[in-house]
């Protein structure tokens, strides 16, 4: 992963040419899953042209199209689904055609039929596939050597789109979920330092409105960090170029769960800032010296956002040391700099003591996210919720985790009976 300020700005800049942009895009997940599910899609077809009767069985590029996910874990998911709903339609068509011919009121019942069978077989998405494979099997003549010819391309699909993963394996797409995170940190980066410097003169309340409607956006960047994140996590399931896929997952969830408390945190401090322009209209929200020591402050903050995404985003023990590091003189220049601006406004209070619970209020936020970027609080989550989904994950699938221990050369504990003792 790259480190703060690597070959990007915080106006967005890549600073990259166009060579090194086009390369980039094998990295794309756009541009990986369209290239994958296309050559998964033809070799289905030219296998299901060998071993079908159909002249065109397009059943099979369909099907493998649909399965070839840019997670092994969603493809096998997937895979189960898709033939599953596909047998659930041909077996329902199959007892149609037996016992009715098809007509409006059969067409209505065979559909209502499938509709509810998809329910209860649990396919999620492929529900209307239950449906749509049984009308097309009750609309031909032989519907009996149809069914299992759509069985057959079915499983066919399904079965090559599950060996193109396993053979190609898909990318582990942490790296860009860690850019995400690090994009949101820079995001409320720019945030913080433009409310900082607003606090060193005249601030309108329109102005200040503005910056809390920027800070109720962050939930829009978050809500693509999760998508992003889920999507990294899948990639790390049943992967076998991941050994630590659990840790991966646990530090990249707990550091987006921080981030979306800090951007929770910010937004309340940018209503305060806002509560306060409403008072202050015809003056400045503060003192000359008291706003250059928050905007001092807001700033050293928001270096530190941005120093704890890097620090959760980067996989070398190096890189995660010289993060930490940087995360540690961030937060100690923060406290220093926080207690120097504590001190002013409390004499700012002392002489002019209105909406001074705003100015505690301002502070209160401060001190949360100083709390939540601290690295002590971060390994104690950290280890909270490895220990956590660790038990999870054993109560939930007990064989699975023995045989996946036995597969790494992990021995389960024995306990010893207590021998007799001597006498």
């Amino acid at each position: 992963m790259r480190l703060p300020g690597a070959n990007k700005d915080d106006k967005g800049g890549s600073g990259k040419g166009p060579l090194t942009e086009l390369l980039d895009l094998r990295h794309d997940v756009t541009v990986t899953q369209t290239l994958r599910s296309t050559a998964a899609a033809t070799l289905a077809y030219i296998v299901a042209l060998w071993l079908s009767s159909e002249p065109a069985p397009l059943t099979a590029p369909l099907t493998a199209l649909l399965v070839v996910q840019v997670t092994l874990y969603s493809t096998i998911t997937t895979s189960i689904r898709r033939v599953n709903a596909v047998v659930a339609g041909v077996l329902i068509a199959i007892g149609f055609s037996v016992l009715v011919g098809l007509s409006w009121w059969s067409l209505a019942l065979i559909i209502l039929a499938s509709l509810l069978a998809g329910r209860l077989v649990r396919v999620n998405e492929f529900v209307p596939e239950v449906a749509i494979s049984a009308m097309l099997v009750l609309g031909v003549t032989h519907a009996a050597g149809t069914a299992w010819d759509r069985v057959l391309e079915t499983l066919i699909g399904a079965v090559v789109g599950l060996l193109f993963n396993v053979v190609f394996v898909p990318p582990v797409w942490v790296g860009a979920a860690g850019e995400s995170i690090e994009d949101l940190a820079r995001r409320m980066r720019r945030l913080m330092r433009d409310v900082g410097e607003e606090l060193t003169s005249h601030t309108p309340v329109e102005r200040a409105a503005a910056r809390l409607r920027e800070a109720r956006r962050l939930d829009n960047g978050i809500a693509e960090v999760d998508a992003a994140l889920r999507q990294a996590e899948d990639s790390l399931r049943l992967n076998p170029r991941v050994k630590e896929g659990l840790l991966h997952r646990v530090v990249l969830r707990t550091g987006l769960d921080t981030l979306e408390i800090c951007a929770v945190v910010l937004r309340v401090l940018t209503r305060t800032i806002t509560d306060l322009a409403k008072e202050r209209q015809d003056e400045d929200l503060f003192a000359p010296e008291v706003g250059s020591a928050l905007e001092e402050l807001l700033s050293q903050v928001a270096d530190a956002l941005v120093s704890f995404a890097v620090l959760v985003t980067t996989q070398t023990s190096e890189a995660a040391e010289a993060a930490e590091d940087r995360l540690a003189g961030d937060l100690g220049a923060a406290a220093a700099t926080r207690e120097r601006a504590a001190h002013l406004l409390l004499e700012g209070v002392q002489r002019h003591p209105r909406q001074w619970q705003l100015h505690g209020a301002l502070l209160s936020d401060i001190d949360r996210l100083l709390d939540e970027l601290d690295t002590d609080h971060r390994s104690q989550r950290l280890m909270e919720e490895l220990d956590r989904s660790t038990r999870e994950q054993r109560e939930r699938h007990p064989q699975l985790t023995a045989f996946t221990q036995w597969l790494r050369g992990v021995k389960r504990p024995t306990l010893k009976r207590p021998g007799k003792r001597r006498r």
